[in-house]
């Protein structure tokens, strides 16, 4: 089963700003899993790429959250998710058919159920 991960990163990841609750450890665990994963956030897509390459973790995508639809095409996958912390987030990955989880939802890793 294909599964995509989108991380909104400030108020989200560890490394945000402000920081989140999802940490590099949960991320590189759906990694290590195969899912693909990336970021769609209010950041510029090449400071999103700085910020991962600073913590050498390579992901599948960076992307402006508007534009998830994009992601959503460009990416084979039965499962898409973006986690993030406002109600833009909810709203933008409503409007592009993923599901929406919370970043304090995200934080249990409910992924790791899905590859049971």
């Amino acid at each position: 089963m294909a599964i995509l991960i989108s991380f909104d990163i400030d108020g989200t990841l560890e490394f945000g700003d402000p920081p989140g609750g999802i940490t590099l450890e949960m991320v590189k665990r759906a990694q290590d899993l195969g899912f693909l994963i990336g970021s769609c956030s209010d950041r510029f897509p090449s400071a999103q790429k700085s910020l991962w390459e600073a913590r050498d973790i390579q992901v599948d995508f960076v992307a402006a959250k508007h534009m998830l639809p994009d992601i959503r095409q460009r990416f084979e996958a039965d499962i898409y998710v973006h986690i993030g912390d406002r109600d833009l987030d909810r709203q933008l990955a409503e409007q592009a058919g993923f599901q929406f989880l919370w970043d304090h939802e995200g934080e249990a890793e409910p992924w790791l159920e899905w590859v049971k």
